[in-house]
């Protein structure tokens, strides 16, 4: 926005004396200031933005416009430019040219050639350029390089002003009118009435246009928005079958494992220890082989092929599997609680005793696959356990017969006992022939001992000696009637650890059995109803009102989206 210039005025009316301070200030004063030229200068600008106003924005018409039709009309009166003074006659001298060549001698600056321009101005001469103007303001007496004539300059208030003639004012450097020539005027209408009707006519192109684009706005709103939503609402209250949903949920428990040391024990007793079989419990009942089963169990198919059901949710005769299943998904809803370990499920159907039916049917099938899913694991680990138990009982059997065959062929029963009388009888051997010996040196000790007691002790030595070494001999050598003692309480004593061993491994074999039986039941899943399926008696779906509301959300997202997308689009193809 540009600011019109402003200068001070120092005369009230045309011919009005200047005021004695300003007298005074152009008495004492030598030379005029850059400051009241330039403010002279801008007053001559002033009165030429009539042209140039028609060059600006639109915006900044409609801004001045507004200020106008607020400003009072004397303010409106003081910026319209008054028609110039009638010229007076021009001076016909002979000598023009040779006048005005001296003056170009004479050398003046191009300040002082404005000076005297608008001082002509002033005075309304007509003048063919600035050293015309000097001449003539010189043949009128005018000296145009005075103080006085300059302080002249400024354009008093229109109201003040004498009445001109309307002959429009000669503006330089434009040259003077030829009549000899017909050529298209160039006289220009009243800038600000121009710019008012230039103004309007644009304002009224802006209303058509909105008025139009709010037209086509509505027209799309209507076409787009509104009519599917009046459309999906007839539906949702007029046409839609009123469907029953019977909602249930179940969880998947563990019998409470052994607790256990490390990380493993962290999750024990938590939804995260059945997180897997809850969620595969969840694909099971939303897969096809449910839906197959229920459908050949309960006739799925046959019940939501009823043609009392509308078009959108019937089955059309005959059904095919994919569409069956297409209508199973829309119809069994089935979601998984990950915080809680909760399973909910909802069943729909055409009546509530049908939903109901279908959702105790789909909760056996959910306690069968979760039977089914540890029936191998714990058939497999109580079978590796009573593998290893008959298999240690067998061994232990053959052990025992392997004993009692050793014990018939060395006819022995017990080794130990047999070794420990055979030590005994040598141990009684050896101290019987202690006593003997322990005599006989009493014998020989008197001057003359009995030749006869003698010899009976020696004798006796002797054989209880023998006796000691046969003993011995029978435990350690082998005889011609079979092995020596030691060797058979060597192989009964073998015979023996092997049958305590394979006994020992019947004992752990039938522990691990009995770990593995309890540690099957602990792998044991149970699914617990937590709310019960209940047949409504109202019907649930459809939610007119709230699926009315969401079909108009999305229609409405819908076109915002394409809107946008055009606008870029146009915008990328204009740019």
């Amino acid at each position: 926005m540009t600011t019109k210039p402003r200068v001070t005025r120092y005369r009230l009316r045309a011919g009005a004396p200047l005021a004695p301070d300003t007298a005074e200030r152009i008495a004492s004063a030598d030379e005029i200031s850059d400051e009241t030229v330039a403010q002279s200068e801008d007053d001559t600008a002033r009165r030429r933005t009539g042209t140039a106003m028609a060059m600006r924005p639109v915006q900044q018409w409609v801004a001045e416009e507004q200020r106008a039709d607020a400003a009072p009309a004397d303010e409106l009166t003081a910026t319209r430019p008054e028609p110039p003074p009638p010229p007076p006659p021009e001076s016909t001298g002979g000598d023009e040219g040779a006048r005005v060549e001296s003056i170009r001698q004479e050398g003046l600056t191009g300040r002082q050639l404005r000076m005297a321009r608008r001082v002509a101005q002033k005075q309304g001469l007509r003048i063919a350029s600035d050293y015309d103007a000097v001449r003539q303001l010189r043949d009128l007496g005018i000296d145009p390089f005075q103080r006085s004539n300059i302080l002249e300059l400024v354009v008093p208030r229109p109201e003040d002003a004498p009445e001109t003639s309307a002959e429009p004012r000669v503006q330089l450097p434009s040259t003077l009118p030829d009549p000899d020539r017909t050529l298209p005027s160039t006289e220009r209408a009243d800038p600000a009435e121009r710019r008012a009707s230039e103004i309007r006519g644009i304002q009224r192109d802006l209303a058509r246009r909105r008025r139009r684009r709010m037209a086509m706005l509505g027209l799309r709103l209507m076409l787009l928005v509104a009519l599917p939503t009046v459309l999906a609402g007839y539906y949702f209250f007029a046409v839609a079958t009123p469907m029953f949903a019977t909602r249930s949920e179940f969880v998947i428990q563990q019998a409470e494992p052994q607790a256990g040391g490390g990380l493993g024990g962290l999750f024990q007793g938590t939804s995260m220890a059945t997180q897997q079989d809850s969620i595969t419990v969840q694909s099971y009942l939303t897969s096809r082989a449910a839906m197959l089963r229920l459908d050949r169990e309960e006739g799925f198919k046959e019940v939501f092929s009823d043609p009392a059901i509308d078009p959108l949710q019937r089955l059309s005769p005959p059904a095919t599997n994919e569409a069956a299943y297409a209508v199973y998904q829309d119809h069994v809803q089935i979601s998984y609680d990950p915080t809680e370990g909760i399973v909910k499920m909802e069943v729909i159907a055409p009546d509530p005793d049908t939903s109901q039916r279908f959702s105790e049917a789909l909760l056996g099938y959910a306690e069968e696959q979760v039977d089914q899913l540890t029936a191998r694991l714990r058939n497999d680990q109580m079978q590796g356990a009573r593998d290893s138990y008959e298999a240690a009982e067998a061994r232990r059997a053959e052990a025992l017969d392997n004993w009692l065959q050793i014990q018939q062929e060395v006819q022995q029963i017990d080794p130990v006992g047999e070794t420990a009388a055979r030590t005994q009888q040598i141990s009684a051997l050896e101290t019987q022939r202690q006593q003997l010996q322990l005599e006989l040196q009493t014998r020989l000790a008197v001057r003359r001992p009995n030749e006869a007691q003698v010899n009976s002790l020696r004798s006796q030595i002797s054989g209880i000696e023998a006796l000691i070494a046969d003993l011995r001999r029978q435990m350690t050598e082998a005889s011609e009637a079979g092995s020596s003692l030691a060797a058979r309480n060597t192989e009964l004593r073998l015979a023996e650890e092997d049958y305590g061993f394979q006994t020992l491994l019947v004992q752990q074999a039938l522990q691990q059995m009995e770990a593995a039986q309890i540690e099957a039941n602990r792998q044991v899943r149970y699914l617990s109803l937590g709310v019960e399926p209940v047949a409504p008696d109202e019907a649930t779906y459809p939610k007119a009102l709230e699926n009315t509301a969401l079909a108009l959300l999305i229609f409405s997202g819908i076109y915002l989206m394409l809107s946008l997308t055009v606008s870029i689009l146009r915008e990328q193809v204009s740019g």
